[in-house]
């Protein structure tokens, strides 16, 4: 039975390549890459994905977003990496989307959430998406953090590390959004990860507090992590 079971899978991985394979070297218009990524199977959609070359309007950006989140990890890592190019070139037909970009910033494939925030941040410079996105951002950071403070990091469960992994890809976010968040919010984050026993996170908050005007409050804040018995802490 497990032979079977090899064969079939090698079987199907012979199918996939082929399937990738014609599309790749197929002369498919735009409009036929987007009906892939409309219809097509999970591996026609990935491959369509990654030959898209543009996106020409706010049908095919919602289209191309909605396969971010909630489907198979090949497609959601394929539309993260074709991402940033697409804002870059048409900014607009991306504004709208702000709680999915709050979803895949932690997506359990760290490629993605890495991927997505390199994205958004071609967003900055849109008054309405900054005013939605920033407050969430920052209310989800501070309820994470309110889970986090009751964990025991030493246990190493996997719920405990599934939200520090979390708490860690929205601090890199505010490292991003920076500018656009109070120095209220700002120090009432940064106190309380300073403290948080993982040192990654330690270290986003040493990170973040190296970019943003300090007041005394915070100043002192990185003189104590500057003596933090993590290097990469205190290299900030």
């Amino acid at each position: 039975m497990m032979q079977d079971l090899n064969n079939n899978n090698s079987q199907k991985h012979i199918e996939n390549f082929n399937t990738v394979f014609n599309i790749y070297t197929e002369e498919l218009s735009h409009l036929e890459l987007i009906n892939l990524v409309k219809n097509g199977s999970d591996v026609e959609k990935q491959a369509g994905i990654l030959k898209l070359e543009t996106i020409n309007s706010k049908e095919e950006a919602k289209l191309l977003i909605n396969n971010l989140v909630g489907c198979d990890g090949k497609i959601r890592e394929a539309v993260s990496f074709k991402l940033k190019s697409f804002i870059e070139e048409n900014p607009d037909f991306f504004t709208d989307y702000d709680d999915i970009f709050l979803e895949a910033i932690i997506d359990i494939n760290g490629n993605i959430c890495r991927n997505v925030i390199s994205s958004i941040v071609n967003l900055k410079t849109n008054n309405l998406f900054i005013a939605n996105f920033c407050p969430k951002l920052i209310e989800k950071t501070k309820k994470s953090i309110e889970k986090v403070k009751t964990f025991d990091i030493q246990a190493g469960k996997y719920t405990i590390n599934k939200e520090i992994f979390k708490l860690y890809w929205y601090l890199e976010t505010i490292y991003e959004f920076s500018e656009f968040v109070s120095i209220q919010d700002l120090s009432s984050i940064l106190v309380e990860t300073k403290n948080i026993g993982e040192y990654t996170i330690r270290e986003k908050t040493a990170k973040i507090l190296s970019k943003i005007n300090k007041n005394e409050e915070l100043l002192n804040l990185q003189n104590d992590l500057r003596n933090d018995q993590n290097y990469y802490v205190r290299r900030f």
